[in-house]
């Protein structure tokens, strides 16, 4: 069977399961009052179920244990191995301490703790970053940096999926999109068991949009969010920074460009005046979008082309055929998105 078949397979599988569990962890959700209330920050008004991402994370987890059974993985050195399990493991770990958060309220002090535990376990397992493309000196070798740096960036990468997770279909549509690149990227450094779970992730994500998009039946919670997020690094780390090559290291900040950017001007934003980074507010991107007077559809559709955007550069960074092409394609699209954008703030 030819490898590509594989992460197909895994792709249509956590879509059907996806599509198929998700109204049945409603129904739970509902009937347990396992709900998100309406809020001052929040743009929802009505109750939401918030753990549509038990069905995002079976769907992954079946995916990727039907392909490892039916043996798409072959076979694997011992250090790719011990990398896969790590980023799957650790994507447990992450989506069981957002799941605990949707049922508990965790505190985020207790929250933080628990992701870098086992952001740490993931780095001895073998998902490290080994360099740092800094500019104007080239690669650098991490030594002894490694696990901070892969600690910030499994945590951080996790949080940030999480904090854009504020409009209806956001973060599934973001992620999804950006776990397509990845699995595109993967295979054509033929990287075929990250793109596996790259596949698996980005057919889990889309799929959850047919409950999640705009009027949202359901949210994905801290679970999906962070499930994802570490994901999405993970597969980052042990399927494009593991070369020495520049372009490699590089690609997976340019495809997760969005969430990082938004984080990180969140964060200056906080500290800039006087607050804590943690303090939750209405400083992020989606929503300054609606407060230029962008519809709810409108603020998330132009977040996807930027996130579209960014993918296609890393497309045509990574040397992909036509990859040039579709970074062009993708530009008109935003600058049309662009347009609109514009347009409506003009109006408002």
């Amino acid at each position: 069977m030819p490898y590509q078949l594989y992460h197909l397979i895994a792709f249509l599988v956590s879509a059907l399961v996806v599509i198929w569990t998700t109204p049945l962890v409603k129904t739970i959700g509902i009937k347990s009052g396992k709900v998100d209330a309406p809020s001052d920050r929040k743009v929802h008004q009505r109750p939401m179920v918030r753990l549509g991402g038990v069905s995002i994370f079976l769907g992954s987890l079946i995916a990727l244990l039907i392909v490892w059974w039916c043996g798409g993985f072959g076979i694997l050195s011992p250090k790719t191995e011990w990398g896969i399990w790590g980023v799957a493991l650790g994507g447990l770990a992450f989506f069981a301490i957002g799941l605990a958060d949707d049922l508990f309220n965790l505190s985020p002090s207790l929250r933080l703790l628990l992701q870098v535990i086992f952001a740490t376990l993931a780095w001895a397992m073998g998902v490290h970053i080994d360099f740092l493309s800094i500019p104007f000196i080239g690669l650098v070798q991490m030594d002894w940096l490694s696990l901070p740096i892969t600690i910030i960036w499994l945590v951080g990468m996790a949080n940030a999926i999480n904090w854009i997770d504020g409009l209806d279909g956001l973060a599934a549509g973001v992620s999804g999109i950006a776990a397509v690149v990845m699995l595109i990227v993967t295979l054509f450094m033929h990287q075929s068991a990250a793109a596996l779970i790259a596949a698996a992730l980005a057919g889990g994500a889309l799929a959850f949009l047919r409950y999640n998009f705009n009027p949202a039946q359901i949210f994905m919670g801290d679970g999906g969010a962070y499930y994802m997020g570490f994901t999405l690094a993970g597969v980052g780390v042990i399927g494009l920074v593991k070369g020495t090559a520049v372009t490699a290291v590089l690609l997976p900040y340019l495809i997760l460009a969005v969430p990082i950017v938004d984080m990180s001007a969140v964060i200056l934003t906080r500290l800039r005046k006087g607050k804590s980074p943690f303090l939750a507010d209405k400083t992020h991107l989606h929503h300054r979008l609606l407060q230029a007077g962008l519809s709810h559809r409108l603020t998330v559709l132009f977040i996807y082309a930027l996130t579209l955007w960014v993918g296609s550069l890393a497309l045509a960074f990574a040397g992909i055929p036509s990859g040039i092409a579709y970074a062009l394609a993708a530009t008109s699209l935003l600058s049309y998105a662009s347009w609109h954008v514009w347009r409506y703030a003009r109006q408002s």
